[in-house]
């Protein structure tokens, strides 16, 4: 009776100690298993644009002509005086008489800045024999008087009116007018129009020639801009007479500005 009993409860531990090998196995399994596909998903969003993605990349270009509403040029003032005061007070009249002159044809004080402004002293070689502790020399610089010089940098919204100014600074005793350029007062506008077109260009290409390949464009994984850049119109120098009968404001063609940006589009593609 006892051998029994005891065969009956070795065949019961023996059924559980079976179900509990199986169950430890098949968790054993499952563990491994969350285990690789956790791993493999974390490789994959890792390294999202890199290795094992196939990828092709378009480029787009665009292009915006805008008509130049600002003009910008410079002017300077030099006088030469026997003394630092004189050459300044001579300047500064004529640079008041420009700035009130400006300022009458409608320029806003915060388009008029002062560029440059310099005071120092003016030599000339004499060539005079001196002889000084035994030396004889064939001349010396002589100071002759002080030169002081003001550039400024002006703004003009009416393009219209770059000539009639030109002439009227170079009039009243502008020593030197230069620098007169011609862009366009809000190119962000303008840039921003031009990479619109270049992403349209890049992304045209992309849709053709997916097609065209048969594959299909997933999502876009980079985006790059090689930069947008203006081509301005400008004239290199203006050189107005000074003196004698009225001068003749100049014509001044303004022209178009070219505004090009380039792009390129890596997209993910199946």
């Amino acid at each position: 009776m006892e051998n029994t009993n005891t065969n009956c409860c070795g065949s019961q531990w023996k059924e559980k100690n079976d179900v509990f090998k199986v169950l430890t196995f098949f968790l054993l399994i499952t563990t491994i298993f969350m285990v690789f596909k956790t791993i493999t998903a974390y490789k994959e969003s890792a390294f999202v644009g890199l290795e094992g993605q196939s990828t092709i990349t378009f480029t787009g270009k665009g292009e915006v002509f805008a008509i130049a509403d600002v003009a910008t040029f410079n002017f300077s003032v030099v006088e030469i005086s026997s003394t630092v005061a004189k050459a300044q007070e001579d300047s500064a009249k004529k640079i008041n008489a420009i700035m009130g002159y400006l300022k009458e044809q409608g320029i806003e004080e915060k388009d008029i800045k002062t560029a440059n402004y310099n005071v120092y002293p003016k030599y000339e070689w004499r060539r005079d024999t001196v002889c000084e502790g035994g030396f004889c020399s064939d001349g010396k610089n002589v100071l002759v008087g002080y030169e002081a010089s003001q550039t400024i940098t002006v703004k003009v919204r009416d393009t219209e009116k770059s000539g009639t100014l030109l002439t009227g600074v170079g009039e009243l005793g502008a020593s030197n007018i230069s620098g007169l350029t011609f862009s366009v007062d809000d190119e962000e506008a303008s840039k921003r129009e031009a990479r619109k077109l270049a992403i349209e260009d890049a992304q045209n290409k992309a849709k053709e020639l997916a097609k065209d390949l048969d594959v299909k464009l997933v999502r876009i994984v980079s985006f790059n801009e090689s930069g947008d850049f203006p081509v301005y119109a400008y004239d290199k120098e203006v050189s107005m007479g000074m003196g004698g009968a009225e001068a003749v404001p100049p014509q001044i063609p303004v022209g178009e500005n070219q505004i090009i940006s380039n792009v390129s589009i890596t997209y993910q593609i199946k």
